[in-house]
C-alpha cells in the first residue's frame, strides 16, 4: 500500500500540481495587493465607496432586511479577470512563444544529460526495481 502511494506521489503530475497550487496561492496575494492598492482607491474616487462590494447595493426593505450587492459580483469578476490576464501574459504567452521558437529552430533544444547523469539514472532505476515486489 505504501509503495503504491509513493509511486503516486512521485509521478510528475502530482508534483507539478503541488507547485501550481503554491504558486497560485502566492499569486493570489499579488492580485489582492493590486486590487487593494490600485483598483479600490480608483473605485473610491469614481463611486464614493471603499470598494466594489458596496457599489450598486440595493436594500430590500428596512435595515435588518437583506441587501442585494451587485458590486460584490463585479468585484469577484474583476479579480478573476486580473488573475486570468496575469497568468496568460506572464506565464502562458511566454511559454507558447518559447515553444514556437524551439519548433522553428530559433531557440535550441536543451542539451541532453551528460553520460554520468544517464548512468546514475539507470542505476537508480535498477535499484528501485529491485526494492519493489
Amino acid at each position: 500500500m505504501l509503495s503504491g502511494f509513493k509511486t503516486f506521489v512521485m509521478r510528475g503530475n502530482v508534483v507539478d500540481l503541488a507547485v501550481a497550487v503554491v504558486i497560485g496561492a502566492a499569486f493570489s496575494r499579488v492580485v489582492d495587493a493590486l486590487v487593494q492598492g490600485l483598483i479600490n482607491p480608483l473605485i473610491a474616487a469614481l463611486f464614493g465607496q471603499a470598494d466594489l462590494s458596496e457599489v450598486w447595493a440595493v436594500q430590500l426593505g428596512s435595515e435588518p432586511e437583506p441587501t442585494l450587492r451587485f458590486g460584490l459580483l463585479l468585484d469577484a469578476a474583476l479579480q478573476f479577470l486580473l488573475v486570468a490576464a496575469a497568468i496568460y501574459f506572464l506565464i502562458v504567452l511566454p511559454l507558447n512563444t518559447l515553444a514556437a521558437r524551439r519548433k522553428a529552430g530559433v531557440e535550441p533544444e536543451p542539451a541532453a544529460p551528460a553520460e554520468d547523469v544517464l548512468l546514475l539514472t539507470e542505476i537508480r532505476d535498477l535499484l528501485a526495481a529491485r526494492r519493489e515486489p
